[in-house]
């Protein structure tokens, strides 16, 4: 037979006639033959080098606004935390949530000297708050997504009748100590152990003045943070130090019991 060698397939790089002469022995054995690309000796090291491949998680853009929306965290940020949660929007937003609570410790020495005065009226007209939120600049102290936070707290003040302190900074020690003076006469720590009667008060006026405090309590539309965390949100989100300045509640008749109890 003759078999003809002008050029090479252009796949294998196999000249034609040998080839063909492949061919026909495999069809023979019935097998068949299917030229295979030649991969380099460089990929295959890079290859090797890199470890198994991973395929990356397909990210739309409607999905990363939404994360956005959700989180205010930037694009990018967005992005990059979907494909390494692979798509679980739940894990990607208590990421950039992590994120932004270590971004909003960086924040929170410098000085707050703009803000805002919010207030809100509970239905029914018998309740109202008045509460300051401060900022860094007055252009933050316009956006709306200030305005909302500072409504946002109003709104969690309103739900909380215990809340009467923004942090633990605002109880006197007076305070704390009249009320480790009366959990130690209580009934039940009495002929217990000095150390454990202690450890006990201690325990009882801590959880006391966390229920106090604004900034310890579950935000009221979502529990699984808290006030503090809630904050730390809006400071990562708009990029500078926000903090809750001062509060005050009013309710209808409570004018009338402070003059009675004065």
């Amino acid at each position: 037979f003759f078999f003809p060698c002008a050029g090479r397939a252009p796949a294998s790089g196999i000249p034609l006639c040998s080839l063909t002469m492949l061919c026909l022995i495999a069809a023979a054995q019935s097998y068949v033959l299917q030229p295979q690309p030649l991969v380099s000796r460089g990929a295959v090291a890079a290859v090797s080098r890199s470890g198994p491949v991973v395929a990356a998680v397909a990210v739309d853009a409607k999905t990363v606004k939404t994360l956005r929306d959700a989180t205010g965290a930037g694009m990018m940020d967005c992005k990059k935390a979907l494909i390494e949660s692979e798509g679980d929007m739940d894990a990607a937003t208590e990421s950039l949530r992590k994120k932004g609570l270590a971004s909003a410790e960086k924040k929170s020495g410098r000085a707050t000297k703009e803000g805002i005065i919010e207030t809100y009226i509970h239905t029914g007209a018998k309740l109202g708050i008045m509460v300051e939120v401060n900022c860094e600049t007055d252009f933050v102290a316009k956006r709306p997504e200030f305005q909302e936070l500072a409504k946002s707290l109003a709104m969690q003040i309103a739900a909380c009748p215990t809340v009467e302190a923004i942090s633990s900074d605002d109880i006197s020690a007076d305070w704390i100590e009249k009320e480790k003076k009366i959990e130690a006469a209580s009934d039940d720590l009495q002929g217990k152990p000095e150390q454990i009667i202690e450890k006990i008060v201690n325990g009882r006026v801590e959880k006391a003045i966390k229920t106090k405090l604004l900034l310890e309590q579950p935000y009221i539309r979502d529990s699984g943070m808290t006030v503090d965390e809630f904050v730390k949100g809006y400071t990562a989100k708009l990029g500078e130090n926000i903090k809750v300045a001062r509060f005050a509640r009013f309710t209808v008749g409570g004018g009338a019991e402070e003059a009675e109890e004065a």
